[in-house]
């Protein structure tokens, strides 16, 4: 937060890290724009539950972040010229489940790249760091999309 050009990342190893920070989650975190009025850039890494590792490696379930956006199902967006940029900066955080290094790879270089800050919620499957079809090659990481 003193730094908010910094791409800062903590990584709950296990969901009982999660457990232990779920209230600064809860309370600060997702709702640190609209209720702290502080723009917060922090990278979450959070194994994702899905993979039955146990009940200690499974606490950061997707459905309990999605279910704490500040999403209007009422509200209509406006399609202009800057959409994407005005939908990501009206979210109180950005969650994504990554498959293949060249997606992480693209949201780290969004999250830095974005004209304001936002936290960041990355699923990180374990399973997936020695999967060889889940491997990206340098190419998908230098091409933009």
């Amino acid at each position: 937060m003193a730094s908010p050009n910094a791409l800062v990342c903590w990584e709950a190893q296990f969901g009982d890290f999660y457990n232990t920070a779920q209230c600064i989650i809860d309370q600060f975190i997702s709702s640190g724009q609209a209720k702290w009025v502080r723009h917060n850039g922090i990278v979450l890494l959070l194994p994702h539950g899905m993979e039955g590792m146990g009940p200690e490696h499974s606490s950061a379930r997707p459905e309990r972040f999605l279910q704490m956006n500040n999403d209007d199902s009422d509200a209509f967006p406006q399609f202009d010229g800057d959409f994407e940029v005005s939908q990501l900066y009206d979210c109180n955080w950005i969650v994504v489940n990554c498959s293949t290094p060249a997606n992480y790879f693209h949201v780290l270089r969004r999250q830095i790249l974005l004209p304001f800050r936002k936290p960041l919620i990355v699923f990180t499957p374990k399973s997936l760091l020695r999967l060889p079809e889940a491997k990206s090659s340098f190419d998908e990481m230098v091409s933009v999309y």
